[in-house]
């Protein structure tokens, strides 16, 4: 029987592989708007906040550094997808909103994700969903100190 440490372990190979498999998956989605699953998770980042987010904080959402953050949102700025609009608590840190086309195609790929999460979701019980949900929100919770 493995050690508790030794299925972490596992678990978190598990995680790596299907992190790569969903980012495929995401460029799959996101292709014919000349997207990638980067641009894509920035937009998804910026449109479910129920605040304004600076490049910093979209960094912490999606669990990536400032300067990873800062490289794709730059690109994507120079194709029209986002803006930078003043930060009235900070004169460097712009906040990052989705422009009017950023937000269409925006739209389009939450509809084609809707269908494919459906279909994917028929795979796993309620409960898988559900466990899996909370085990991954606790392990989210014990890294992000």
């Amino acid at each position: 029987m493995d050690s508790d440490g030794e299925m972490f372990t596992k678990i978190v190979l598990g995680i790596f592989k299907v992190s790569g498999q969903l980012n495929t998956e995401g460029d799959r989605m996101s292709e014919e708007f000349g997207l990638s699953s980067a641009r894509w998770k920035i937009m998804g980042a910026i449109e479910k906040s129920d605040v304004r987010l600076t490049v910093p904080e979209i960094g912490r959402a999606m669990g990536q550094s400032r300067q990873a953050s800062q490289r794709i949102v730059d690109v994507m700025a120079k194709d029209g997808l986002v803006a930078f609009i003043d930060n009235p608590s900070h004169k460097r840190a712009k906040h990052i909103t989705l422009t009017s086309e950023g937000k269409r195609i925006y739209d389009l790929l939450d509809s084609i994700q809707g269908t494919w999460a459906t279909e994917a979701a028929a795979a796993l019980t309620r409960e898988e969903l559900d466990i899996t949900l909370r085990t991954l929100q606790k392990m989210a919770k014990y890294f992000d100190k």
